[in-house]
């Protein structure tokens, strides 16, 4: 391996990557991405689509998924924390249902790949946090399907924290819980 370090996490398929930093006086460099490292970590990987987000503290986007055309993504904060979380739709997993959280911050500069076939979302920890994502395939406005944020028996313990005030979208408030959710995967 090079200077990224990839470890797979207890669900098939999300990765938990950390780049080396190599630091000194005048700031710091690091490689975010490098092909050969994620195929040595069997992570053969096309990505077609960078984007970028900031939101505000208490914001929680998701959880999302793609119908049609499934996404990929390798997600880290630039500025700020965020609580992310993936939850395997997959329904032949073992999994299937079962959610991984961890927390991505510009402090720790972990990164998060979440292959196809899961939900995904976050809640920002911080005043704000910058978001930045690469994609296996192109965003389709009209594809876009989700989950339920507090479903219940998916049991997320996201990090709220009494008197916490959340920011949600209207859509993002009106999804169903998974057991009432149409999957495609």
């Amino acid at each position: 391996m090079g200077k990224i370090t990839v470890t797979p996490c207890e669900i098939e398929g999300l990765y938990v990557i950390e780049p080396t930093v190599f630091a000194d006086e005048r700031g710091y460099f690091m490689e975010t991405y490098h092909q050969k490292d994620m195929e040595e970590a069997g992570l053969n990987l096309k990505f077609v689509q960078d984007n970028q987000s900031m939101s505000t503290k208490g914001v929680l986007r998701g959880l999302h998924f793609q119908k049609q055309y499934p996404q990929g993504k390798l997600v880290r904060v630039v500025r700020g924390a965020v609580y992310d979380v993936a939850v395997d739709l997959r329904k032949d997993s073992k999994t299937f249902g079962k959610w991984f959280g961890v927390e991505l911050s510009a402090e720790n500069k972990k990164q998060f790949y979440i292959p196809e076939g899961f939900a995904h979302g976050f809640l920002v920890l911080t005043d704000e946090a910058e978001f930045c994502y690469k994609c296996t395939d192109f965003y389709h406005p009209n594809d876009e399907g989700g989950i339920a944020w507090d479903d219940e028996e998916l049991g997320i313990q996201w990090p709220i924290k009494e008197g916490d005030c959340l920011t949600i979208s209207e859509k993002d408030q009106n999804w169903l819980p998974l057991k009432e959710t149409e999957i495609p995967f």
